[in-house]
């Protein structure tokens, strides 16, 4: 009998600490401008507050809203948001609970031995390299905010060779993507112009989740996002040794030298760590600044009209 209520405790204890399953997929392969996560996977701070968390990255073949839309995933890594904004405007039940980014690291590049030294020099750029996707939402902003010319605008393929190839052209870019890529083949780092820096306000990196998620699953939520606010303070300012390996066996294309390069330019620019986070900690987001947003992008007719704006979010998860 003794031997029995001591198995029934063991399992009463064991089953109280059983962490819940959550899945958490990304937008693009692994990388370290995911590093907070993997960090805080490889650190088991996710375990530690009940959860039992899978990061499934993405990738150009993936599509990890939609999965998150069909229940496949239980939260997502959205991009900016203006793709939020246009999915809740088709009634699709997502909101922003978090964004771990407070700046957009999209930016338009030059050629450090060109004409186009300063913003205002950019406009000059013949021509100026941008995507499709680019040509219809960040562009517009450029062309109605500073004057861009859709006229000069070459599409941009995701090949710097057009680029190098003309000293006063421009082009898009990432952050801690193409300049990386750009300063291998010229020696020297480009110019580099956030876009975030001169008014494009979006929050980016943001995590969605179904408003049935919110409604049912708060305490795992807030799990996640916790956990994910430790992981991202240690994996910029600690030893981020074992989220890289991570992030290395995810994606075998990731070097040492595009890691390093990644996180120097996350801290330089202020990616994660700027403006209200300096208040109120990594991962917040302020609701004035997501309804500015909206109203600039809504008149340069860059997103869809909703009811209420406040429909995408709750900042219930980022309260200190």
């Amino acid at each position: 009998m003794k031997t029995l209520i001591t198995l029934i405790l063991i399992f009463l204890i064991d089953s109280a600490h059983a962490n819940n399953k959550m899945i958490f997929a990304t937008n693009w392969v692994a990388q370290p401008e995911h590093g907070g996560f993997y960090q805080a996977l490889a650190d088991n701070e996710y375990s530690n507050c009940g959860l039992d968390l899978e990061i499934v990255q993405g990738g150009p073949n993936s599509n990890n809203r939609a999965k998150l839309i069909t229940k496949k995933i239980d939260l997502y890594m959205g991009g900016n948001l203006i793709q939020l904004i246009n999915a809740r405007s088709e009634n699709i039940p997502i909101k922003m609970v978090a964004s771990f980014f407070q700046k957009d690291p999209q930016i338009i590049i030059s050629h450090p031995d060109g004409d186009l030294k300063n913003w205002e020099s950019i406009k000059n750029a013949d021509p100026i390299f941008i995507s499709d996707l680019g040509l219809v939402t960040f562009y517009k902003w450029m062309e109605e905010e500073y004057g861009f010319q859709s006229s000069k605008r070459r599409p941009y393929l995701f090949n710097p060779s057009p680029f190098l190839a003309n000293i006063n052209s421009a082009q898009q870019g990432y952050l801690t993507s193409e300049p990386y890529v750009i300063k291998k083949e010229l020696g020297v780092e480009p110019n580099i112009f956030l876009l975030a820096d001169h008014g494009f306000n979006t929050y980016a990196t943001t995590i969605e989740v179904l408003d049935e998620t919110i409604t049912n699953r708060p305490e795992d939520i807030q799990c996640f996002i916790d956990a994910s606010k430790i992981g991202w303070e240690k994996y910029l300012y600690g030893d981020s040794t074992k989220a890289n390996k991570l992030i290395k066996i995810e994606n075998p294309d990731m070097t040492d030298g595009k890691i390093n390069y990644s996180i120097s330019k996350l801290k330089e620019y202020g990616i994660i760590e700027s403006d209200d986070t300096l208040e109120n900690g990594i991962g917040y987001f302020s609701s004035n600044r997501v309804q500015a947003f909206y109203k600039k992008m809504l008149e340069y007719d860059v997103v869809k009209e909703l009811e209420n704006i406040d429909d995408i979010f709750t900042q219930e998860f980022i309260k200190n």
